[in-house]
């Protein structure tokens, strides 16, 4: 990034923030802040090991630093500018979680486009957002946009605060559906059976209640579905592709679904020996289809500096947006995450990697060279190296 960019974008992130209204995190004075100046060179300078005693109010530190990124500590300490985390006497930390869209295993890159990327991590999002407030019930939740790939959750339930890390694994370990075995999903009961005379029957089900016993009784139910709407011979071809499953397993397991579609609905899989089978090898696809992919490491650190909501993200020009729960169907953030300061303008800007945009509703497919373009759209493009600020006329 040339001079003459890193200072136009630092002058205009500073004029975003005069205008901004950033609301800080919950204690904010015992946690630790960081961020990144606009330096020169290729790689990054982190500022950290920051109390707001050493920076000031947030709104007077980001007027006046327009830093290229601002990050703030899960955790919470009783001296947050000590030089080593072993003095900063740890108190708690939110449960903080990263979703980014550069590692979901559905994203194709270089051939997924930016929103196409963003939009499958908001699916992500979703699921994630389904283990922590049913599985988990968690209820202080903050969603956030990053600005950047992805989106954030910081939860600040009491019960998670002085979380360790092994305690931390554990729950990313559910999430991800680490080690989950379809036998441990199984409630067994008896049932028959003549008191002194023969022995009861165990029934096993899965719970029609929730959990990932009721994300894995939806997988069966709805490949169940399908497997129905085929003509037989299709089916049994179907059952066929199933490692250690033939013919006659195929043909059983087949005619047990016909005939038991609505015990299977209850969640009642144990009706033939064949078709529990099956739903076992499925358990690799409901943990595949159902699990939240997230950045692992973020969960489980206690010490971990995440982006402030309201600030700039450096890397796209975007805001990091806190997004309310009941408007995240509808969070666009390719147009809610434009900063109404960079509308309504035009500058000119070298395009140096030509292409297709979508920003703000529009989409754009830029060549390069000198190109005038609205200015959101320029410091989107300079902030992700795609262009460098062009001479104005």
């Amino acid at each position: 990034m040339e001079e003459r960019t890193r200072a136009y974008l630092r002058g205009r992130f500073g004029d975003y923030y005069r205008r901004a209204d950033l609301t800080p995190p919950p204690d904010a004075n015992e946690r630790e802040w960081g961020y990144i100046p606009w330096t020169e060179g290729p790689g990054t300078t982190m500022v950290r090991h920051e109390s707001l005693l050493d920076v000031g109010t947030i709104d007077s530190f980001l007027e006046r630093e327009r830093p290229r990124h601002v990050y703030f500590s899960a955790g919470r300490y009783d001296d947050p500018s000590a030089s080593s985390m072993s003095e900063k006497g740890w108190r708690g930390s939110d449960l903080v979680f990263d979703l980014d869209a550069d590692h979901l295993p559905s994203v194709e890159l270089g051939e997924d486009s930016y929103a196409e990327m963003l939009a499958k991590c908001k699916d992500a999002l979703l699921r994630l957002l389904d283990f922590l407030e049913r599985d988990f019930g968690f209820e202080d939740l903050t969603v956030v946009f990053s600005g950047g790939r992805g989106y954030h959750v910081h939860v600040r339930d009491e019960s998670v605060f002085e979380l360790e890390r092994d305690a931390r694994r554990e729950i990313v370990d559910y999430v991800r559906g680490i080690g989950l075995e379809f036998d441990a999903l199984i409630d067994e009961e008896a049932v028959g059976g003549e008191a002194g005379r023969t022995s009861p029957a165990q029934k096993r089900t899965l719970s029609t209640e929730g959990g990932w016993s009721k994300r894995a009784l939806d997988h069966i139910v709805s490949f169940t579905d399908e497997l129905l709407a085929m003509d037989e011979d299709a089916a049994i071809e179907r059952l066929r592709e199933f490692e250690n499953v033939g013919e006659g397993k195929a043909t059983a397991a087949l005619n047990a679904a016909r005939t038991n579609r609505g015990q299977i609905r209850q969640g009642n899989i144990d009706v033939h020996s064949a078709f529990v089978q099956i739903a076992k090898i499925l358990m690799a696809d409901v943990v595949a289809a159902d699990n939240a992919p997230i950045d692992e490491p973020v969960t489980t650190d206690t010490n971990r500096l995440i982006r402030l909501p309201g600030s700039l993200h450096g890397g796209s020009g975007l805001a990091v947006r806190r997004i309310d729960r009941d408007a995240l169907a509808d969070f666009d953030p390719l147009v809610d995450a434009v900063p109404d300061t960079f509308r309504g303008h035009d500058i000119t800007v070298e395009v140096t990697e030509g292409g297709p945009v979508e920003l703000d509703g529009d989409s754009f497919t830029l060549s390069e060279g000198n190109r005038t373009v609205p200015e959101h759209l320029g410091v989107f493009l300079m902030a992700r190296g795609r262009a460098e600020k062009g001479p104005e006329a």
